[in-house]
């Protein structure tokens, strides 16, 4: 079996980071493992507080995982802070660790900041670089490339742009702010547009968390980049699509009991 592992925090909802992360990746057909960032206390409404792990036992984490069972994939969630950018960049280095994903989380979707102001530049310089695709949405992409996103074509522009930049591909996430879940690949042989629908399910907590880790776990079973993200794409409309509506707020994102079936139909 192929392995992946997420450095992420954690959602006490369980809909997203860390929960989310090990339920798409063991339902994707890899054995899953973590490294936690930070501690959070949230739900589907927001998030009240925060708690980091300390650089040196994030450190530990990861020393306790590629030192005994080396992640054919690695996927880069919540990281809140400067210090712990550059243990995980330091040690991703140091490991040689391949096929990384890395999903910019700068704002949670109930408008609560993740990432400290000066952990943003260290987040560019140190982390992005070593990544193979990252997976911001409109309003990451905005704040990493310095542009306006209002157009496909703007899209396009910003993804070329951070990825120029960086020297990565970019998976820029349209959805309902562009346009009707259209997502666009580029890489430096060129651009490619995937397709969508617009699923009508409100419990969309952790989606972001959900298609990245996923795509980790089909880079790990060794699909192209472009099919990994394909397969990902599916794998996260069958699980909206099959959603339950769960809590008080906008429910918790539905795969955590849905994500099986729905596996099922995207191999079928």
């Amino acid at each position: 079996m192929r392995t992946a592992l997420t450095i992420a925090g954690s959602d006490t909802s369980g809909g997203a980071g860390i929960q989310a992360d090990l339920k798409t990746m063991t339902v994707n057909g890899v054995f899953a493992m973590s490294a936690i960032t930070a501690l959070t206390a949230q739900n589907t409404t927001g998030v009240t507080d925060i708690m980091e792990a300390s650089p040196k036992f994030l450190k530990e984490e990861l020393d306790a995982v590629f030192t005994d069972i080396f992640p054919d994939a690695v996927k880069i969630g919540m990281v809140s802070s400067s210090a712990l950018i550059d243990v995980i960049a330091e040690r991703l280095i140091f490991y040689k660790a391949r096929h990384i994903v890395l999903d910019p989380v700068m704002v949670a979707t109930s408008g609560a900041k993740l990432l400290q102001d000066d952990a943003a530049k260290t987040l560019q310089d140190k982390l992005l670089p070593l990544a193979e695709v990252i997976t911001p949405n409109i309003p990451e992409a905005e704040i990493l490339s310095g542009m306006t996103i209002q157009s496909e074509g703007d899209m396009e522009a910003a993804g070329k742009a951070i990825g120029e930049a960086v020297g990565c591909a970019v998976l820029v996430k349209g959805g309902h702010q562009v346009n009707d879940a259209n997502d666009f690949l580029w890489q430096p042989a060129g651009g490619v547009w995937l397709r969508g629908r617009r699923i009508n399910n409100p419990n969309t907590h952790g989606t972001g968390c959900t298609l990245s880790s996923a795509i980790a776990a089909n880079l790990a079973k060794g699909y192209t980049l472009e099919d990994a993200v394909r397969t990902a794409k599916a794998f996260l409309s069958g699980a909206l699509a099959d959603g339950l509506d769960l809590g008080k707020g906008a429910g918790p994102m539905n795969h955590a009991f849905d994500i099986k079936d729905s596996y099922k139909a995207v191999r079928s």
